[in-house]
């Protein structure tokens, strides 16, 4: 599996469509070494406001997911 550090500098935009959540941003991706011992993982890094930036527009998208279902299904 490859790993990547991935730092998230700029939300650009956010859409949904067909039950996906996808957001344009600008980043940069590094390939990731794991220390010995620990599990590989990908790590995502961004500022804080990039952050509260990015929880606004997912709330928005999940606002419309949640306006597409029918009263039943929610």
């Amino acid at each position: 599996m490859k790993t990547y550090h991935i730092e998230v500098q700029r939300v650009k935009a956010m859409s949904n469509g067909n039950g996906l959540v996808e957001a344009q941003i600008d980043a940069l991706v590094l390939p990731s070494t794991t220390p010995e011992g620990r599990t590989p993982t990908t790590r995502l890094a961004m500022s804080e406001e990039t952050a509260r930036v990015f929880q606004l527009l997912l709330k928005a998208q999940l606002a419309e997911f949640d306006k597409r279902k029918g009263r039943s299904q929610r």
